[in-house]
């Protein structure tokens, strides 16, 4: 075995505390090892008052210190002595390790208050704050894969180049009247001409071309000119546009159902079904043995925080099943082993005839 003359570096004072050692997880050390991936690009984002996240272009994670039980030192070779000496640069007590996390999403409802784009609004353009998309791309912590999907999943329009939500209602709007040109123009909603849809709804309704393009493009495949469909998320978006107006008084479940086929049509009736609103409604049912009721409940609303969003859970019921507490708890967590996680840590599992329920570790009171 060589042996190496250890000294300490004349930089060592202006070096202590310059470098940190970063632990990769597997998919990140091959995307720098990878010679065919030239475009792979990694960037730190958060503001000073944010914890640090590393952006692939792919995922977002989140940077965290692990303290080290022994000492690393940083090395490097003697400029005059190479094989023999290497000068002592750092002392390091810690790593930076990678975890996984949700992309930091939320920050979107907030920064985008009072920009919500409705229709006939033009003449509000000019006093609205703006919120442009370069700069959400700067500032938001998440990959860029993950926040053009969060754009689309939070029907977030992107107008000359600032960020717009769309208005529920006006969405909701654009959607029925998408459905009913597919029939009366006798378009197939598996390679509708978009051309077509968006002429019809800028001539008969003024419905700007840039605004229906991207509706369209939030709800199914476009290639090539055509609209391929994708027909659960019309739906799905259309019934959420109906729970909407039910956060404070419930419908009933029949009712709401009769109400949702009449807005889809009958071409698409057969496939309206409560489990494409998932995440989104409570099912209320009657203590007397009645019809049961639905209540807008949304995920999308409750606070992205773990901790408090379990009591926020728990304040609303004392007991919930399974199948149903997952669906509030997606957005919160990467997979399904980390969403069991905080299951583990915040609720406890029950199980009777029934199947399994959860209950809170703790007593809320509301």
């Amino acid at each position: 075995m060589n042996e190496l003359d250890l000294r300490l570096s004349a930089a060592t004072a202006q070096d202590t505390g310059s470098f940190r050692l970063m632990e990769l997880p597997p998919e990140l050390y091959q995307i720098i090892e990878s010679t065919t991936e030239k475009t792979a690009s990694l960037c730190i984002k958060g503001h000073p008052t944010e914890d640090a996240v590393l952006c692939t272009s792919e995922k977002t994670y989140a940077v965290r210190s692990v303290v080290l039980s022994n000492t690393v030192l940083v090395v490097t070779p003697s400029r005059s002595d190479p094989d023999g000496t290497v000068h002592i640069r750092d002392q390091l007590h810690e790593i930076l390790e990678l975890v996984p996390v949700v992309p930091k999403l939320h920050k979107l409802s907030i920064l985008l208050r009072d920009m919500e784009y409705d229709e006939g609004d033009e003449d509000r353009q000019a006093t609205m704050p703006k919120y442009s998309y370069e700069q959400a791309r700067r500032e938001i912590q998440a990959s860029e894969a993950e926040f053009v999907r969060g754009l689309k999943e939070r029907r977030i329009l992107v107008l000359e180049g600032q960020l717009r939500p769309i208005a529920p209602a006006h969405l909701s709007t654009i959607l029925e009247l998408l459905l009913n040109y597919l029939i009366s123009l006798s378009l197939s909603h598996l390679a509708a001409a978009i051309e077509e849809l968006v002429s019809a709804l800028a001539d008969e309704h003024e419905i700007p071309r840039a605004v229906s393009n991207q509706v369209i493009s939030w709800f199914g495949d476009v290639k090539e000119g055509l609209w391929k469909m994708d027909a659960d998320a019309v739906i799905r978006g259309l019934g959420v546009g109906i729970l909407r107006h039910h956060r404070h008084n419930p419908i009933s479940e029949n009712e709401f159902l009769k109400k949702w086929k009449n807005v889809v049509g009958d071409t698409f009736e057969p496939s309206v079904k409560l489990s494409l609103l998932l995440g989104d409604y409570l099912r209320n049912l009657s203590s007397d043995g009645g019809e049961a009721t639905l209540t807008y409940f949304p995920s999308s609303a409750l606070p992205v925080d773990p901790a408090a969003r379990f009591v926020e859970l728990f304040l609303t019921r004392q007991r919930w099943k399974h199948e149903e507490i997952e669906h509030f708890l997606r957005d919160i967590a990467v997979n399904s082993k980390e969403r069991d996680k905080l299951l583990l840590k915040h609720a406890r599992a029950l199980t009777d005839t029934e199947g399994v329920w959860y209950t809170a570790r703790v007593s809320y009171n509301n």
